[in-house]
């Protein structure tokens, strides 16, 4: 994404900033009135659910975070905590607007990034309010079908370039616990592990099993 978006020396210079490793940049529920683009190294967003902290995702060079406070005008809903020694551009409300006035281009890039982000945020969310965990985990795969716009009714096989890891970020989980479940899938036939990719034999079988879930917790409310 990094590519995409043209941070001359001068913003550096203006808006940068550095964090170091294991520092907290925003912590969750605090108020938010900033909003950064990465630069260098890696930052974890966090969220504690039923007392527990769980890693929503792992963001490299080249991403926004922070936006959601600005554009909601509510308070953080995650924490973020640098993983390496990071370098930021930190924008406020304010220089955003300047930004928007002075590099209208630029401007559209960023309201298209983050309507992307607020769809991507709240599904991911909606994967963290389903309870047993290997529901979690082909939800993750679902979402992933949606953002490829892969027809989720058919039965058919779909590949995905994912790491165990990488799940078990989007689904808040340890590592540890998501490979388990990976392993117990895949000795159903459900899925086929590869160590590049992870092939869903039928995602229409995923599609049903969370559709069935969501009905059934509605239902109980």
């Amino acid at each position: 994404m990094s590519g995409s978006f043209d941070f001359g020396p001068a913003f550096y210079e203006k808006f940068g900033k550095e964090y170091k490793k294991g520092e907290i940049i925003f912590c969750e529920y605090e108020p938010g009135n900033t909003f950064y683009f990465l630069i260098d190294g890696r930052v974890k967003i966090t969220k504690i659910s039923t007392d527990k902290e769980k890693t929503l995702d792992v963001l490299m060079s080249g991403e926004f975070f922070g936006e959601m406070s600005i554009l909601e005008e509510a308070p953080r809903s995650a924490t973020t905590v640098a993983m390496d020694d990071v370098k930021v551009l930190e924008f406020n409300k304010e220089n955003f607007e300047t930004l928007m006035t002075s590099k209208p281009e630029l401007a559209i890039k960023l309201l298209k990034v983050f309507a992307k982000r607020i769809y991507d945020q709240k599904r991911r969310l909606m994967i963290l309010t389903l309870e047993e965990p290997d529901v979690r985990v082909i939800d993750v795969f679902i979402m992933l079908a949606e953002n490829r716009n892969i027809d989720t009714s058919e039965n058919s096989e779909i590949a995905f370039k994912i790491t165990p890891e990488e799940v078990a970020n989007w689904c808040g989980m340890e590592k540890m616990k998501c490979v388990q479940i990976l392993n117990h899938f895949q000795k159903q036939n459900r899925i086929k592990l590869y160590n590049d990719k992870i092939v869903v034999s039928n995602i229409n079988d995923f599609y049903r099993v969370v559709n069935s879930k969501r009905r059934s917790t509605e239902t109980s409310k």
